[in-house]
């Protein structure tokens, strides 16, 4: 069975996104990108909502070739076209760059994704990783928390039908007060 990861970075007061769907909130730092990067090297398919899928595909696809590209970046770039997606979505009309759409149900598209063979997956977005909770479907929460309350916005957790108990499995700081905590559902 494959596992199943969400993560995002958020604000210390529980949002992915400020008002106005923001994401320019973040205390960015190269050691915290580079962080992000291997974790992403070593996911095997990323499972998006549509949001996040249009936030990502705005850049990433070419995200290696603007002007001032990092090696960092670049690598970032390469490995997010290489990496196979699944974009849930029931408007948009079809994806590129290695991905494929699904408009039906998510949590029975990912349910049958996790039974299959294969290594990490991660899901991002908060409406797509909230219904995978739900269901229980989340093996690990990767959250990076940024030192700045957004006052409001899209929340990394929605509503939830019952606890979900977490044991805590590590911890890193990173420049500028970020903070890594890394957790795994008790099952």
């Amino acid at each position: 069975m494959r596992k199943l990861i969400y993560g995002m970075n958020l604000s210390l007061d529980g949002y992915i996104a400020a008002a106005g769907d923001d994401h320019n909130w973040g205390e960015p730092s190269d050691e915290l990108f580079q962080w992000w990067l291997e974790r992403e090297q070593g996911i095997d398919l990323l499972l998006y909502g549509r949001k996040l899928w249009e936030t990502m595909s705005s850049h990433w696809p070419t995200g290696d070739q603007h002007p001032g590209a990092t090696p960092t970046d670049v690598a970032f770039a390469r490995n997010w076209r290489d990496t196979p997606k699944v974009v849930f979505s029931s408007t948009l009309d079809g994806v590129a760059w290695n991905a494929r759409l699904v408009g039906g149900d998510a949590v029975e598209e990912i349910t049958r994704l996790k039974a299959g063979d294969g290594g990490p997956m991660r899901v991002g977005g908060a409406t797509l990783a909230g219904a995978a909770v739900r269901a229980g479907l989340v093996d690990e929460y990767e959250i990076v928390t940024h030192p700045v309350l957004v006052g409001g916005g899209t929340p990394f957790f929605g509503a939830l039908d019952d606890r979900v108990r977490l044991d805590l499995v590590e911890t890193r700081t990173f420049p500028g007060g970020v903070v890594m905590t890394r957790y795994r559902t008790k099952r």
